[in-house]
């Protein structure tokens, strides 16, 4: 169990080169992984049912405990990369499918590979596990209504259908792995140090089969949608940023917030548009899985340069003892 829990972490800590290797597998060889389309829910699916493996109580009462951050987090989330995302669309005319899928990624709450980032940022990491269990627990809700709201206008969205895909995908897995934790608690800490493992091969699999599907719109228009992930993830980050500062928060939790608002599940954008759109709506969210966590490790190398107060440390405890492990799998 040890050699699989070094592989695991191995694994995890060197998240994005895998991301970046799959992807470009993906795009030189469609044929050996364009079929995996099919599995790209239930895969999803798992690495959901492993983020509930990893909360904790603690997780809960965090948010509880930290109403005002979380809120401010989870507000930000929700309207800065959607309206950035839809802002995008309009301003370079984009292809209806394309501005779909950026809208849909946009649309969609944080990752927990954000929680990694934050650590390596010395940034809040119990307020980045806490937002991004909250802008989980809220994605059936406010993705279905901001692609309704704002990516209607290129294709017809059914938010209902949207709605269950998102619990059936998410919210069940996550219950599911607190409920086996609850049950099992010794052997489910025992397969956490292989779940960085199990998640990176899940998403590598989603954004390579993904690519495969679309290797000749990439090989044309490539480059574009590249430029469009870049800068929607960038604003993100930016404004997630100013938006903390402007409201006060101490540059720990304004690492914290930036991260979280900049880092998407890209991988339920992916997964939401192979179960209700077309191949191409997914193109972004794979691009964007890629893209973040190279932006994400850039910029916790330079916060981590930036000097701060003894008191805007991440405070101790629990949840931020846990989240700190590097066994935290990444979630697109």
């Amino acid at each position: 169990m040890e050699s699989v829990a070094r592989w695991s972490r191995f694994v995890g800590d060197t998240f994005a080169v895998w991301v970046l290797l799959f992807a470009f597998l993906g795009y030189a060889f469609p044929g050996a992984f364009r079929e995996l389309s099919a599995y790209i829910v239930p895969l999803l699916g798992v690495v959901m049912f492993g983020m509930g493996l990893t909360l904790s109580a603690a997780d809960f009462r965090a948010v509880l405990r930290r109403p005002r951050e979380v809120a401010i987090g989870v507000l930000a989330q929700y309207l800065i990369m959607p309206l950035v995302g839809y802002a995008l669309a309009r301003l370079l005319n984009l292809p209806p499918e394309i501005a779909v899928g950026v809208i849909l990624v946009g649309s969609c709450p944080g990752g927990t590979a954000s929680n990694v980032m934050t650590y390596l940022a010395r940034g809040d990491v119990a307020l980045s596990v806490a937002m991004t269990t909250a802008s989980t627990l809220l994605a059936p809700f406010l993705t279905p209504l901001w692609v309704l709201l704002l990516a209607s206008r290129w294709i017809p969205v059914n938010a209902a259908s949207l709605f269950w895909s998102i619990v059936n995908v998410v919210i069940l897995p996550v219950v599911a792995g607190l409920i086996v934790k609850g049950l099992f608690r010794r052997p489910a800490e025992a397969a956490v140090k292989a779940l960085p493992l199990v998640s990176v091969a899940a998403i590598v699999t989603i954004v390579a089969a993904v690519v495969a599907a679309n290797r000749d719109p990439l090989a044309t228009s490539g480059l574009s949608i590249i430029l469009v992930v870049i800068l929607h993830n960038l604003f993100g980050l930016a404004l997630g940023y100013l938006a903390a500062r402007s409201v006060g928060l101490t540059l720990s939790k304004r690492k914290a917030l930036a991260i979280e608002v900049g880092m998407q599940n890209s991988g339920l954008g992916a997964a939401l548009a192979a179960a209700h759109f077309t191949p191409l709506v997914a193109v972004p969210s794979a691009i964007f899985s890629v893209w973040h966590n190279l932006s994400g490790a850039l910029l916790a190398y330079v916060f981590r340069r930036m000097e701060e107060a003894p008191a805007d440390a991440p405070a101790a405890g629990p949840a931020a003892a846990r989240a700190d492990a590097p066994s935290v799998p990444p979630r697109g």
